[in-house]
């Protein structure tokens, strides 16, 4: 279908017609219309998965490891596939327009987000997201590029103001988009938040550079209730608000156009576009969905390896791999192996048909092998967790889980169904339900003061066994829609159970409008005393071969809506790791987190290894790197500091409204060189299974300014067993006439060698690595001169450097 038949639909509609295809008709469809044969699309959040329309954990998705593993991936290849597999679930579930990916940057350690973005780096992460895009999008599946742009925390995320210099919004924070749309991206999604005084939903940046100079010609949506006033966004270029049916646009748009406020042109570029994306996604006219296939590997096998080319070692004292044949016993130990954080907290969450824990995983490889003891440790100091079947049954059938009754004012039910998790955020509600009840009855497996809790805004109570231990009201105190609808506040009491008598629990919830439906039954056990726990854990430890410590942060810590205050793991978890390694010298220690956390006994324990969110695939995938069934292929996308206190940029709390980016070009890497100051761990680190020795390196020692060039470097494999390295290339400029990083990232690339052979990295260096933003000129630009060039393996391990010079520009040309 022709631009000039889409104009001749647009035609064909009169003005409410059009502007009704302007704002979904639901939460997550846009609008039909079958004189013109188009059907509604169905939008589903991203990247973790698809989960669909409903929060219902009856209905369950593929979960991926998190944005930040895919990002220490550095495998281009690979996120296509994953790609892929994204296209195929949204098939499967009857989604158009996957919410994915995130393309904000790591621009401070205490981002909460941080687990839904690929990196700090600009380059690296318009790579990988141009690789997922061109994934889903190649299966006939629309990828969506977001939060445009800024975005990069989330205290006051509704309202905040960034002001940022017009070269670092260029280089650093627009360029990932810029990808993006070189990809082809479908869809590109505006942020909540405001650049230098005006909101993004209503931004000139919709307009230049996204729709013009970067030629972006499909749909730019709101995020979901970011258009607040009907006119300015309509006079922008934001072209759907998003949720529906009640937006400004649904009741004040037809208005301000007839009132000549907003011009109909405009709408019908809206139109016109809402409708391409229609044809691209098969929702327009008679053209079929693609249906892409799965993956040839499978998709658990898929995502097992991904957990394992994303996991970085962060260090290695000759204990990983661990050989399978050699250890009588493991103690795996730590809360983290049997319960893992397999997803960031927030709107981009799935249910998993399954999880496969460390514990598990670990305990399937040496089946038949080795002995494999657990213990918890001491308790990290969390919120109890939703409910689930496992530890409950419904009381009316006697079947594993919850009874859900939807009650009316008088308290008689109108609607029940069993549920398999205590986390409700989307109850069917019956018409005139006042109170949502959740029943259960708990087995408990320990005596004492277990701590019960519930999620939600108004009137809530608990009851065990008819005693009510919680009773009170709790008004919203935010607009903010992911803690309103996925993750409301939780309010707790504590109640004394006897080991193996059950009790019947029973929470209400009394809605009230505006404030969602979200309800969370949670329960937890007693704690342990904290030193009885960690002489058990030193136990466990001295009498095996081997300890595996899994360690991490909890969905309080890292999620949507709420930026981190510290990187602490906590006292309880690095007492238990001290004392471990001190316990036993062959004790690894697996990071579960999804961002940096600070790790001060890094040098203390013989191994360290970042599992990040790993997804469901979670314990196979660490298990095949612990026992070397495959290498650990991960490198940092992120600099990782010793101490916050250490961390050069570290701002996200506004002030009077306003969030400066102080801080310019120089975030991540960029701001650690420029302080002179050494972190914990660079951008790019990570180790193998094997050793690299650097050779030869050939670059030209001049090229031109608007031509990419190949820097070819030669590594050997110096180890004994295969290995993959990574190969990256950074710039620097001397004397600039303009303010620049110290280095910066130009490209990478990765080689994979037998034992003692060796291979040649060739890493493209595209132009965008030599251009500079020139806000006098209005236009890019190249310093001509010399450059360094380094190759090394990390931001901060140069392995060698030579110079290039780089030529001239044509005159007039504009780089």
């Amino acid at each position: 279908m022709t631009d000039e038949m889409l104009d001749h639909l647009v035609g064909k509609l009169d003005l409410e017609g059009k502007v009704r295809l302007l704002t979904g008709v639901t939460t997550w469809r846009t609008a039909a219309d079958a004189a013109i044969g188009l059907r509604e699309m169905v939008f589903s959040d991203g990247p973790a998965g698809v989960r669909g329309e409903a929060w219902d954990e009856r209905r369950t998705s593929c979960l991926l490891p998190s944005a930040s593993a895919l990002g220490a991936t550095w495998d281009e290849a690979l996120l296509r596939r994953l790609g892929g597999l994204l296209a195929a679930e949204a098939v499967r579930r009857g989604v158009d327009v996957v919410l994915a990916p995130t393309l904000n940057l790591h621009r401070t350690p205490l981002g909460g987000r941080h687990f839904e973005c690929f990196s700090e780096d600009p380059e690296l992460t318009g790579r990988t997201g141009a690789a997922l895009i061109r994934g889903l999008q190649e299966h006939g599946v629309a990828a969506t590029a977001k939060h445009f742009v800024a975005n990069d925390s989330e205290t006051d995320r509704l309202s905040v103001d960034v002001r940022v210099s017009e070269r670092a919004l260029r280089e650093v924070y627009l360029a990932p988009f810029e990808a993006a749309v070189d990809a082809g991206a479908w869809v590109v999604m505006a942020g909540y938040n405001g650049v230098d005084g005006t909101t993004m939903t209503a931004h000139p940046l919709l307009a230049e550079p996204l729709k013009g100079e970067w030629g972006f010609d499909g749909v730019a949506v709101s995020d979901w209730a970011a258009v607040r006033t009907a006119e300015e966004p309509a006079r922008a270029a934001l072209d759907l608000a998003m949720p529906g049916p009640v937006s400004p646009w649904a009741t004040d748009l037809v208005r301000a156009v007839r009132a000549g406020r907003v011009p109909e042109s405009a709408v019908d570029e809206k139109v016109r576009r809402i409708l391409r994306l229609a044809r691209r996604v098969g929702a327009l006219g008679d053209a079929p969905r693609r249906r892409p296939p799965l993956p040839e590997e499978g998709v658990r096998r898929l995502l097992r390896r991904t957990v394992a080319a994303g996991a970085v070692l962060l260090r290695n004292d000759g204990v990983l791999p661990l050989d399978p044949g050699g250890l009588g016993t493991v103690a795996v130990i730590g809360e983290h192996a049997a319960s893992p954080r397999v997803q960031g907290g927030g709107s981009a969450g799935v249910f998993p048909s399954a999880v496969v824990t460390p514990l598990a995983g670990i305990r399937a490889c040496l089946r038949g092998r080795g002995r494999v003891t657990y213990t918890a440790g001491p308790s990290a100091d969390a919120p109890p967790e939703p409910l689930d079947a496992g530890r409950c049954t419904d009381p009316r059938s006697g079947e594993p889980g919850l009874l859900l009754r939807c009650l009316d004012a008088e308290g008689r039910e109108l609607r029940a169904e069993r549920r398999l998790s205590g986390r409700l955020l989307e109850p069917e509600l019956a018409p005139d339900t006042h109170t949502v009840e959740i029943r259960a009855l708990l087995r408990p497996d320990t005596s004492g003061a277990w701590t019960f809790g519930i999620g939600g805004f108004g009137r809530m109570t608990i009851e065990v066994d008819g005693h009510v231990i919680l009773d009170g009201t709790h008004p919203r105190g935010t607009d903010d829609p992911a803690i309103v609808h996925v993750t409301p506040p939780l309010h707790t009491a504590t109640s004394w159970l006897e080991r193996g008598r059950h009790v019947h629990l029973v929470a209400r919830r009394e809605l009230v409008p505006g404030s969602g439906r979200a309800t969370v039954l949670a329960a937890a056990p007693p704690r342990r005393a904290p030193d009885e726990a960690l002489a058990e854990a030193v136990a466990a430890a001295r009498e095996a071969d081997a300890a595996i410590v899994v360690v991490g942060t909890t969905e309080h810590d890292e999620t949507e809506g709420y930026d981190r205050t510290h990187l602490s793991l906590g006292d309880a978890q690095n007492d238990l790791v001290r004392t471990v390694a001190a316990a036993n010298p062959r004790t690894v220690v697996v990071v579960n987190s999804g961002g940096p956390v600070e790790l001060p006994w890094r040098d203390e324990a013989a191994a360290v290894l970042l599992a990040w969110f790993p997804g469901q695939e979670a314990g196979a995938g660490l298990a095949d790197v612990l026992f070397g069934r495959h290498e650990p292929g991960g490198r940092l996308p992120t600099t990782w500091a010793a101490t916050l206190a250490d961390a050069p940029v570290t701002r996200t709390r506004p002030v009077d409204g306003r969030l400066d980016y102080a801080e310019g070009l120089h975030i991540g890497h960029r701001a650690w060189l420029r302080a002179g100051t050494r972190p914990a761990y660079w951008f790019g680190h990570g180790l193998g299974y094997t050793t690299w020795e650097y050779g030869q390196v050939d670059a030209p020692a001049r090229v031109e300014p608007d031509s990419s060039f190949t820097v070819r470097a030669e590594v050997r494999n110096t180890g004994t067993r295969p290995g993959r390295e990574v190969v990256q290339v950074y710039l620097a400029r001397a004397d600039s006439a303009v303010e620049r990083p110290a280095r910066w990232y130009a490209g990478h690339a990765a080689v994979h060698a037998e034992p003692g052979r060796s291979v040649v990295a060739e890493v493209v260096v595209t132009p965008r690595a030599l251009r500079h933003w020139s806000p006098g000129d209005g236009g890019w630009r190249v310093e001509p001169g010399t450059y360094r060039l380094i190759v090394g393996r990390s931001a901060g391990l140069v392995e060698h450097e030579t110079d290039v010079r780089v030529g001239r520009p044509t005159e007039g040309r504009n780089a």
